[in-house]
């Protein structure tokens, strides 16, 4: 019923249909004043499998891995979290169809979530760019919550993490 690249494939289009909102964001984003304290910008994404739905948030970081805030200290530079893209759905399912999905994906998972991971930042990545990441001057990254690895989108490879902290 259900088959690795099926599921593959609907959600790069799902999410190919999302793209527009997503750029608009980060053009948007790519305007602001960052705070000189700021040395990289995170784009974690928040993965809600039981709904299928995907949120994004950008985190100002400084090199020792702490969240960077506006403290008050400078009203015309920005510094803290800003969401990029609201809940969207990366998935449509029937109710009726969510035992066997979930038997399908429980003994496909560590194809599927290694793939769903490559799309989601292959996806982004692509936005970003046709937002104008690359003119960016703050080194930036898509980074999945409490993973060890980040998604290098001006290289546009995967790196262990430390390395973006030192």
């Amino acid at each position: 019923m259900f088959s690795v690249d099926e599921f593959i494939r609907s959600i790069k289009d799902t999410l190919e249909k999302r793209s527009d909102s997503l750029i608009g964001n980060l053009q948007n984003i790519f305007t602001y004043n960052f705070s000189s304290r700021i040395d990289l910008l995170d784009f974690s994404p928040s993965i809600e499998p039981t709904r299928f739905e995907v949120s994004i948030i950008m985190f100002s970081m400084d090199k020792e891995a702490n969240e960077v805030l506006n403290e008050g200290n400078d009203s015309t530079a920005f510094a803290g979290s800003e969401e990029v893209l609201p809940e969207v759905e990366y998935y449509n399912l029937n109710d009726s169809q969510l035992d066997d999905f979930f038997d399908f994906y429980e003994q496909n998972e560590e194809t599927l979530l290694s793939q769903e991971q490559q799309i989601f930042a292959d996806w982004f990545c692509q936005c970003w760019e046709r937002a104008g990441g690359a003119a960016l001057n703050l080194p930036s990254y898509f980074v999945f919550h409490d993973d060890y690895k980040s998604y290098d989108l001006k290289n546009k490879r995967w790196i262990d993490d430390e390395e973006k902290w030192s």
